[in-house]
C-alpha cells in the first residue's frame, strides 16, 4: 500500500491566513521528504475556514520546492472556471512539475462557491462534463479551435496569427494528458463508474463512512469493464483522517478532545452537510434522521487514531472492511499543535505503514 496526502484544509476562521497557508505548504514538503507518493489540495473561494482559493496556484508554490512527490489538484471545480483558463494553467503546471502532476476534477461541492460563480441553479454535473470534455478537446486539437457547447465556446479564429504563435493554446507535458482522478463523495457513486469507463481513477473521500467507501469498488469495476480495461486495486485511492502519536493519551486528546482539530474539522463538515441536505454521507442507515447523526458518531467512524501499532491495525481493519486499495491518502488537518501535526505524518510513514505493508505481504504470501 502506498501513502499519499490529501487536504481540503479547515482552519479556525480567525487564524492568520499567512500562518495557515505556510502550515499547509509545510505539510506538502514534509510529505515529499517522508516519501509520500502523491499529494492533492482542494480549493474553495467562499469559505474562510477552507481557505485555499485556487489549488493550481498553491501547487505552483510547491513545484520547485518538491523533489519526488506527484502533486494533484483536489480538485479543480469545473463549473467555476473557464475551461480555456484551466487547460492553459494545467498545461503549464505539468511542465513546471516535469510531469509530476495528476489532474483532479469535480463539479464542486460548496454551495456558496456555486452561488458566487452564478451556477447554483445550473446543472453543475452537465457543466462539469462539458468543462472537462472541452479541456481534453483543446489539448488534442490545433489552433484555431472550434469547440462549442452549451456553456462555453472556444475559438481563436478571428484573432489567430499562428505563424508568430498567437492564438495557440499550450498542451501538457504528459501526453495525451496528465492522469485524471475524480473524488467520490457519495454512496454507490455513479460518477465512479462513468469516470472509470473513461480511464480515470477514483479517490474515496475521507468523510465517507467505511460502508459507503466499500460501495465504490464495484462501481469502479463496472466502469473499467465498460472501458475495456482491467480494474486494478492499485489505482483506487482511499482518503482517511489519521492521527498518530507516541502515546495513547496524547493521541486520544489531539484526535478526539474538545480542542481537537479533528473534532473542529468534522463539526464544520457535519454542519455544512446537514444544512445542504447531504448528511446521508454520515448515515449508516439512510432512513436515519439528520438529528440522529452525531459528531461523536461521525468521528468514531471516520478517524483512525492511536500509537503506531494501533493505527496500523486500524488501517488494516479499514482494508479488510472496504477491500484492497492501492493508496491511503492521509487527510490534512489544521496544525493546532505543529509539532504533533508533523510527528503524526512522520510516525505514520516510518512506523505504521511498514507494519501495514508487512502484514499485507504476509497475507498475500499465505494465499499463494
Amino acid at each position: 500500500m502506498e501513502l499519499g496526502f490529501f487536504t481540503m484544509p479547515i482552519h479556525p476562521v480567525g487564524k492568520d491566513w499567512r500562518v495557515s497557508l505556510a502550515e499547509d505548504r509545510e505539510a506538502f514538503l514534509l510529505a515529499d521528504q517522508l516519501g509520500f507518493k502523491e499529494a492533492y489540495v482542494g480549493e474553495h473561494v467562499t469559505d474562510a475556514a477552507e481557505n485555499i482559493t485556487h489549488c493550481i496556484t498553491f501547487i505552483a508554490w510547491l513545484a520547485a520546492a518538491t523533489k519526488n512527490i506527484r502533486l494533484g489538484t483536489g480538485t479543480v471545480n469545473m463549473p467555476n472556471t473557464h475551461p480555456a483558463a484551466a487547460a492553459a494553467q494545467v498545461a503549464m503546471l505539468d511542465h513546471m512539475l516535469d510531469g509530476r502532476f495528476n489532474f483532479g476534477i469535480s463539479p464542486g461541492g460548496l454551495a456558496s462557491d456555486a452561488e458566487v460563480f452564478g451556477n447554483l441553479d445550473n446543472d453543475r454535473n452537465a457543466m462539469f462534463l462539458e468543462g472537462i470534455d472541452t479541456i481534453l478537446k483543446i489539448w488534442e486539437s490545433e489552433a484555431p479551435y472550434n469547440i462549442e457547447g452549451k456553456y462555453w465556446k472556444i475559438s481563436t479564429e478571428r484573432t489567430q496569427m499562428t505563424d508568430i504563435g498567437q492564438g495557440i493554446m499550450p498542451k501538457p507535458l504528459q501526453r495525451p494528458h496528465p492522469p485524471i482522478v475524480v473524488t467520490a463523495v457519495a454512496p454507490f457513486s455513479k460518477g465512479v463508474t462513468a469516470a472509470a469507463a473513461r480511464g480515470w481513477d477514483p479517490i474515496s473521500a475521507n468523510f465517507l463512512l467505511k460502508k459507503w467507501v466499500k460501495t465504490h469498488w464495484p462501481r469502479y469495476v463496472e466502469g473499467c469493464e465498460q472501458g475495456g480495461r482491467p480494474a486494478d486495486p492499485a489505482n483506487w485511492r482511499v482518503a482517511r483522517s489519521v492521527f498518530v502519536a507516541d502515546d495513547m493519551d496524547t493521541a486520544r486528546e489531539y484526535a478526539l478532545g474538545p480542542q481537537s482539530p479533528y473534532r473542529f474539522y468534522y463539526s464544520q463538515l457535519l454542519s455544512k452537510m446537514k444544512k445542504h441536505g447531504r448528511a446521508n454521507l454520515f448515515k449508516p442507515d439512510q432512513d436515519m434522521s439528520d438529528d440522529e447523526v452525531t459528531l461523536d458518531g461521525v468521528m468514531e467512524e471516520c478517524v483512525i487514531w492511536g500509537t503506531p501499532d494501533k493505527v496500523a491495525d486500524g488501517i488494516l481493519g479499514l482494508r479488510e472492511e472496504v477491500g484492497d486499495f492501492g493508496t491511503l491518502l492521509y487527510a490534512g488537518k489544521d496544525w493546532a499543535d505543529p509539532e504533533l501535526g508533523r510527528k503524526s505524518m512522520t510516525l505514520l510513514a516510518e512506523k505504521s505503514m511498514p507494519i501495514v505493508n508487512a502484514a499485507i505481504g504476509a497475507s498475500s504470501a499465505a494465499a499463494e
